[in-house]
């Protein structure tokens, strides 16, 4: 009977981390039975030595931590969910026997400021394993994730190195200790009976959850059977070539409850997709680099969305966008123009196949700008675009590059530097930024399209959008590339009101109004698209509450956050390749996923 239950327990684990992986299929268990095992683990774990308040773990950007683990059985999946909130790079202690000793492996450690070791029952009588601790605590940080019975833990005689015990023999335990670690699980209960002089009834420290949790739909009151719909329209989506793949993530109460990838990255099924691919964003940058930065600056009162252009850019003074105030920029209701002239006006002394001092620029393999080409030519080509709408609402690109150059003006700091440092390293987003070719190989980014017109290739890590390819590929309304995951820490963020991990990076007034219906001429907020009033758009989908808010990329992506559901909701695809098509939307395949997702949540367990 006992080993008919961990069997289960077993194939719990394992549809989970099919769930929570790059995945073609959904998980082959019952959700139910997850969350009551979930419970049951959550009961017998205790966080104990946290004076220090090591745990849960705070100030990613300065975190440079590893995961070690010598016979833990479950390593793999203690580590995969480690991952899902910063980068922890796994060590297996197992291999420092014989020549290479422990005393190598803490050599090998020596740029890592963390060491998180995962001990059971048979690590803890191990006096090598207890010395590499000790040794370890005295110059980092080490938080201990102990599996095992009380007897383990009275073995322990470390009153200074945070333990996150769990006594319960679970394959559930490493998911749920990981999480805790970094704050997607609270810590509530303290020891119930005394084990030594060291611990004793009552002890144990408790913590609050602020970060995303990962966990199956059932634990956000959705059946998992009714989110099935999900891979019927990713399947048709691929069936009819409106995009080779895609990724969709679900997020709801703060929890991840759908994280799944469909198709590979191109139609010769060379390579699957995978969840911790990178896509490119393209309009999606709007709100997740040129606002996020936008609303900061506001809170810092160095910036006022009633100011005019001329107060921030000198550049505009002798122009038309002089008395532009900076909220019509961001409503799109200043009058601008859609787009300037991109690719098709490069003239061919403009650019070069080789990188010199005087064509640095690098649009793509093989192709070079000449320097200060944006500033000598498109900046002005904006400044003197006419104004012909001004007061309407007409979406505009240049929108979003002037706002650009109004935050990198206030900064004095490049936008992709700014954004990076105050948002996507702090919140522990691993793949978001721009440029990605410098941070990741290509294979981990998914291509767009073959351009055979003007850049005669493939763009594979290079932003699809020719005008922020001029720009070198830093723009304010195009270039930001990131994976699902990274979207849903930022998005939850933002559906927190400005606070995730303990920090506030926004004000939640500033989110408020940023989010919320500007103008009587349009659905749009401060840079973000909203919920469109007239009901026969359904749009972004025929469910969303009117509080919804977000945006779509022409590559294929959008997010949308509805405060009413407490929902975030991702799709990223590459539709653009191997060239432009309109399938995705005509076939209505990213609101039509977003319908399965809020009657799954209207339908209830």
């Amino acid at each position: 009977m006992q080993e008919s239950k961990w069997r289960r327990c077993t194939i719990i684990l394992l549809g989970f981390i099919l769930f929570h992986s790059a995945c073609a299929q959904n998980p082959p268990f019952t959700g139910k039975a997850y969350v009551e095992e979930e419970g049951r683990v959550e009961r017998a774990t205790f966080l104990l030595n946290n004076g220090a308040y090591l745990v849960p773990l705070q100030n990613l950007d300065q975190l440079r931590a590893v995961s070690v683990h010598f016979s833990y059985p479950y390593a793999a999946s203690f580590d995969s969910l480690l991952n899902k909130y910063d980068k922890v790079v796994p060590f297996d202690g197992n291999t420092y026997t014989g020549v290479k000793t422990l005393d190598n492996l803490s050599a090998d450690l020596k740029f890592y400021n963390t060491i998180i070791v995962q001990l059971s029952d048979a690590d803890v009588t191990n006096p090598l394993i207890i010395n590499f601790i000790n040794y370890n605590s005295r110059i980092k940080n080490v938080i201990i994730a102990l599996f095992g019975n009380s007897n383990a833990l009275i073995e322990l005689k470390m009153p200074t190195v945070p333990i996150v015990w769990c006594e319960r023999n679970s394959p559930v335990a490493p998911l749920c200790s990981a999480q805790v670690i970094f704050g997607g699980i609270a810590i509530a209960r303290k020891m119930e009976k005394s084990y030594s002089p060291l611990y004793r009834k009552g002890m144990g420290f408790t913590t609050e959850k602020i970060r995303l949790q990962y966990t199956v739909p059932e634990e956000a009151g959705i059946n998992a059977a009714n989110l099935l719909g999900i891979d019927s329209v990713a399947n048709e989506a691929m069936l009819n070539q409106a995009t080779p793949g895609c990724v969709v993530l679900v997020a709801r109460d703060g929890k991840v409850i759908f994280n799944k990838a469909y198709g590979y990255h191109t139609y010769d099924k060379a390579l699957p997709d995978k969840l911790t691919d990178i896509f490119d964003l393209a309009s999606m940058t709007k709100i997740s680099a040129t606002t996020m930065e936008t609303m900061m600056l506001y809170d810092q009162r160095k910036l006022s969305i009633d100011s005019t252009l001329g107060v921030y850019l000198p550049d505009t003074r002798k122009t038309n966008k002089n008395d532009i105030r900076i909220c019509e920029v961001l409503e799109h209701q200043a009058g601008l123009i859609p787009d300037i002239p991109t690719v098709d006006a490069v003239k061919p002394a403009d650019h070069s196949v080789d990188s010199s001092a005087d064509f640095p620029t690098k649009v793509n393999e093989n192709y070079y700008l000449r320097k200060d080409y944006f500033h000598n030519v498109m900046w002005p080509e904006i400044l003197n675009s006419p104004l012909k709408t001004r007061g309407q609402y007409v979406y505009s690109d240049l929108s979003m590059i002037i706002m650009q150059q109004v935050v990198e003006t206030i900064t004095a700091m490049p936008e992709n530097v700014f954004v990076q440092q105050n948002f996507y390293t702090p919140l522990g987003m691993q793949t978001a930024g721009f440029l990605p070719l410098y941070r990741f190989k290509p294979d981990q980014i998914i291509p767009t399209e073959n351009d055979q017109v003007y850049r005669h290739a493939l763009l594979d890590g290079y932003v699809h959008d020719p005008t922020a390819a001029l720009m070198g590929g830093v723009a304010g309304h195009a270039g930001l590339f990131a994976s699902a995951n990274d979207l849903a820490i930022l998005y939850q963020m933002m559906l927190n009101r400005g606070t995730y991990g303990g920090v506030e990076y926004i004000k939640p007034e500033t989110v408020d109004e940023f989010t919320a219906k500007q103008s009587p001429v349009s659905r749009r907020g401060l840079g973000f698209d909203r919920w469109d009033p007239e009901r026969d758009h359904n749009y972004p989908s025929k469910l969303a509450s009117e509080e919804t808010y977000g945006h779509t990329g022409f590559t294929g992506t959008c997010v949308w956050v509805d405060p009413k559901y407490n929902l975030v909701y991702i799709f990223l695809s590459n539709r653009v390749n191997p060239r432009v098509g309109s399938m995705l939307s005509s076939l209505n395949i990213r609101p039509r996923i977003q319908d399965v997702v809020y009657q799954a949540i209207l339908k209830g367990l």
